[in-house]
């Protein structure tokens, strides 16, 4: 993934914004990041990310001049990250909130 890719597709929430939100705010439980511009509040898709990041960054925390090499060790690949989601919501797991239901 690159920094500017979706991690929250629902509410088109970059990989960016939320590791600088991560980073800025000292995040220590996933859930905080809702307040991140509703990350993880449509589908829940990207809870596990999200998750993921947060202990992620508690054990070493992305370099504001490396978040591209951070990412790559620590996100999916773009395009299979992409078509889990759609799996995820074809298999009624979770149901995009109507604004996002152009990203179906």
């Amino acid at each position: 993934m690159k920094p500017d890719d979706e991690l929250c597709l629902c509410f088109h929430v970059s990989w960016r914004k939320v590791l600088n939100y991560l980073r800025i705010h000292k995040v220590k439980h996933a859930s905080q990041l809702s307040e991140c511009y509703g990350a993880g509040t449509g589908c829940g898709w990207c809870r596990k990310q999200l998750i993921r990041l947060t202990e992620a960054s508690r054990l070493v925390p992305p370099d504001s001049q490396d978040v591209e090499g951070w990412l790559a060790e620590n996100s999916p690949a773009k395009q299979a990250y992409t078509e889990g989601r759609k799996k995820h919501i074809d298999e009624g797991h979770g149901k995009p909130p109507s604004i996002a239901k152009d990203q179906q």
